[in-house]
């Protein structure tokens, strides 16, 4: 069954590459997810040498405006479109693809960091600035805290990241929605900017007594400490794979796939998590392009999956799995319903 579906896929990806040469599929967005893309790119290319993705992990701000503009086939973002970007890109699907966690994380002498939300959004508007403040160690009575200034680290670009965290803290905090509000940009109070997921992770391992947000994947992999965030529950969550899937357990996921899933009810909830996305045309008007980069994503979200945990994002639930497989199905290539080698 394997072989046959493997030369199904070549016959229609692998073959229109024949015909004109290597199919070569731009893209341009997220941070937040590359490690995960760039796994995949390199996987499915093993299995169809004919078919190359060139990425640029640019920030999702730059994703939706390089995709809008034309001059990539695919953007990726970790916060939905919204209306007025969608007015300019009316032919735009959003595809999910894995979920993901924005962490706190810190450059600190201590471990076991925990935070309320009060808290969390006291230390981004520059109110509390010292990590002996009583209003940390109210929340860590078992820590020692230093009598050090605490140094924000935070994006400096249009970020899906900081649209997921200063969406939850808008949903949290009343200040924090009335003086800073939430998106991909938004004006900073206080602290060092950072360009990327990879350029606060950086600012973070160097500078001490710092604190920022990046994913989860980056967080882990530069053998960061993780803070525990109290939930809608009551409760104080660390971010992990089964805490980051319990936040989307109770969310009715829309036709269009843009929900937010921050501060999501359930007493094992992560309050920091999100769907993250691959935007593509409706209507391909390369024919070539269009049917390598459909089968491409049926793949990512079918055997794809199967990277998402070794790298720290889970996987898609079941039911979103099946309303993602319709709307592939539903995609166009030059006005055509496109051939899915992999569906058959």
């Amino acid at each position: 069954m394997k072989k046959m579906l493997l030369a199904a896929l070549v016959a229609l990806a692998g073959g229109a590459a024949q015909a004109s040469g290597p199919i070569l599929i731009t893209g341009a967005g997220a941070t937040f997810p590359n490690p995960l893309y760039s796994k995949w790119f390199s996987e499915y290319n093993k299995l169809f040498p004919d078919v190359r993705f060139n990425y640029q992990a640019i920030g999702s701000g730059g994703g939706i405006q390089q995709f809008t503009a034309g001059t990539v086939e695919f953007g990726a973002t970790d916060a939905p479109m919204t209306a007025e970007e969608l007015a300019k890109a009316p032919d735009a699907v959003h595809i999910p693809t894995v979920l993901g966690a924005v962490v706190v994380t810190y450059n600190a002498p201590f471990v076991g960091l925990k935070l309320t939300p009060d808290v969390l959004a006291g230390i981004f508007l520059g109110k509390i600035t010292r990590w002996n403040d009583p209003a940390i160690a109210r929340v860590n009575p078992g820590i020692t805290f230093p009598d050090t200034a605490i140094t924000v680290v935070r994006r400096s670009d249009g970020s899906g990241t900081t649209s997921i965290f200063t969406d939850y803290l808008a949903k949290v905090s009343p200040e924090w929605k009335e003086k800073v509000g939430a998106g991909k940009s938004v004006s900073w109070p206080v602290g060092l900017g950072g360009k990327g997921n990879d350029g606060v992770t950086g600012l973070i391992k160097q500078t001490p007594g710092s604190i920022g947000y990046v994913e989860l994947a980056y967080a882990n992999q530069n053998k960061l400490p993780l803070t525990a965030l109290r939930n809608r529950d009551g409760n104080f969550v660390l971010p992990s794979l089964e805490s980051t899937s319990a936040a989307a357990a109770g969310v009715t996921m829309p036709a269009d796939y843009r929900v937010s899933l921050t501060d999501a009810a359930g007493k094992d909830a992560y309050p920091m998590a999100s769907f993250t996305y691959l935007l593509v045309h409706k209507d391909a008007k390369d024919a070539a392009k269009g049917v390598a980069l459909a089968n491409f994503l049926w793949w990512a979200v079918h055997a794809g999956q199967a990277y998402a945990a070794p790298l720290d994002y889970a996987p898609l639930p079941k039911p979103v799995v099946g309303m993602v497989e319709k709307t592939i199905q539903g995609l166009l290539v030059q006005g055509k319903p496109v051939s899915l080698a992999a569906a058959k």
